[in-house]
């Protein structure tokens, strides 16, 4: 084998070898390809499902503050409403203080 049959062995070597190494890059590529695909569907299902048991949570907690302030204003209204207006108590305590004033 004279030098020229030697280097043009070894540039079919090197372009056989240049030719693996982009085929072994585009399966690398595919495959980060395809984890990020189901690394995505697999993130949103979870976000999906968080966000579904969330708001769920916060719907649930809402209604029980509305039911909770429903109740209360119920109980200060039913409170309010037993006590017994004195209105010769509250025109005595009227006059008195116009008097003070004059």
């Amino acid at each position: 084998m004279d030098n020229t049959e030697v280097l043009g062995h070894l540039l079919k070597i090197e372009s056989e070898a240049a030719l693996l190494v982009d085929e072994a890059q585009a399966e690398a590529d595919n495959r980060v390809k395809e984890a990020e695909k189901q690394n995505r569907a697999l993130f949103d299902e979870r976000y999906r499902a968080e966000s579904e048991k969330l708001e769920n949570e916060f719907q649930k907690s809402k209604e029980q503050a509305r039911r909770k302030y429903q109740e209360e204003l119920d109980a200060y209204t039913r409170q309010f409403s037993s006590i017994k207006a004195d209105t010769g108590k509250f025109t005595a305590l009227l006059d008195k203080l116009v008097a003070e004033e004059l």
